[in-house]
């Protein structure tokens, strides 16, 4: 049979890398792989108490159609957040999507052409790359400190590359560095799109699990043009299995990317915002957010300080203010990918996920991604000094 798949699937292929992660989510594994939250934090009890109201007030209507835009009074309460952060938006301007990852799909189908150019940091979420991917741009890469992306690095390619599209930035606690973009480049990052004419994709699921430090305002409040599109998710404040984010973006984009999303699915699970949006009329978000900005401190700091007593000092690492990774650097000649195939998996039953995946464009291969907030304080203990004890050998 003649396959004749789209171009543009050549470009969408299975990696060495997830073939590891699978071996990674076998029971006897510590996987510090996923980018999953904590399951003790999911308010199993109050989901099912609003599950059982949602049936008997809601019942019908919460098993019927919905529209694309999504739930009337969820998306009310999620203008009435973005409002409370910084973000001045109306109901025009947000609707509601499956997750984060839908936002992007989004984003990439209504603005690459094959060969259009997209910025991005270095290293960056590799659920971005899979999203953009099929629509064949060029990328661009940023490098990164410790406040963020290198502006005057940015200014260079938006100065020399006329095909910039759109720059794309998770600012807040970056997947999959952790780290923060500050306050003066958020703004001098607004300054040259406006500049160079070209969009802001501002990915921000882990805004809220800030934990240490002073909360910095979003990309988005500095927006004056209508060119910032912001993405929000419920996955690391509710649940990631009920599969909600929301699009906030000046009214036109946000028309046609409401468009794209009715082709692709009609409308987010009619159940599922009702949920949420019961949740967040019964209970207070903001005091459980709280609970897990607790939990996640504490994983955070057993993790940090394993890591402090049992690798080698020539591993660098972050030291993120919030949400669920840190990135370790190991030295130049060790190869994250190898070690973890050859050694750590099979000897010691420990994965984490090889940094070369999170390169567009010049893959680093020294690096990895560990996520502290999946596991439990046993295991990063356990799982982080088996890695010093086979690190210390390999180097």
């Amino acid at each position: 049979m003649n396959k004749a798949y789209a171009n543009r699937m050549e470009k969408v292929r299975p990696s060495a890398v997830g073939e590891l992660l699978m071996l990674g989510a076998q029971p006897d594994i510590i996987s510090f792989g996923g980018g999953y939250p904590a399951p003790e934090v999911f308010p199993v009890d109050k989901l099912s108490s609003v599950f059982a109201d949602v049936m008997s007030q809601s019942g019908p209507r919460a098993l019927q159609y919905s529209t694309p835009e999504g739930l009337l009074s969820l998306r009310e309460k999620l203008v009435l957040r973005m409002k409370q952060s910084g973000i001045s938006c109306d109901l025009d301007n947000l609707f509601i999507i499956q997750g984060g990852q839908q936002g992007l799909d989004l984003v990439a189908k209504m603005f690459i052409n094959e060969g259009d150019v997209i910025v991005t940091e270095s290293p960056t979420f590799m659920g971005a790359l899979i999203a953009f991917n099929p629509y064949e741009p060029v990328y661009k890469t940023v490098p990164m400190d410790e406040h963020g992306m290198d502006m005057d690095a940015l200014e260079e390619i938006l100065r020399t590359n006329a095909r910039v599209k759109f720059i794309y930035t998770v600012p807040e606690f970056q997947n999959p560095t952790g780290v923060t973009m500050s306050l003066e480049r958020r703004q001098r990052l607004v300054e040259l799109a406006n500049q160079y004419d070209v969009m802001i994709l501002e990915d921000s699921p882990y805004r809220e699990i800030r934990f240490q430090g002073e909360l910095i305002s979003p990309i988005k409040s500095f927006d004056t043009e209508g060119r910032v599109i912001h993405l929000g998710s419920f996955s690391k404040i509710l649940s990631p299995g009920l599969r909600l984010g929301w699009v906030v973006a000046e009214t036109e984009i946000a028309t046609k990317l409401c468009l794209l999303k009715m082709a692709a699915d009609t409308q987010n699970s009619t159940l599922n915002m009702y949920l949420a949006d019961k949740f967040m009329e019964k209970y207070n978000m903001d005091e459980h957010i709280q609970s897990i900005r607790v939990l996640y401190k504490e994983k955070k700091e057993t993790m940090i300080e394993a890591v402090r007593q049992y690798l080698p000092s020539t591993v660098s690492y972050t030291n993120p203010e919030g949400g669920l990774f840190t990135w370790l650097t190991f030295p130049q000649h060790v190869d994250a990918t190898t070690l973890m195939r050859d050694r750590l998996l099979p000897e010691a039953k420990v994965a984490y996920v090889p940094g070369s995946t999170f390169f567009p464009v010049d893959e680093e291969v020294n690096h990895c991604r560990m996520n502290y907030s999946g596991a439990s304080k046993e295991n990063i203990i356990k799982g982080v000094a088996a890695l010093g004890t086979i690190l210390k050998e390999y180097c």
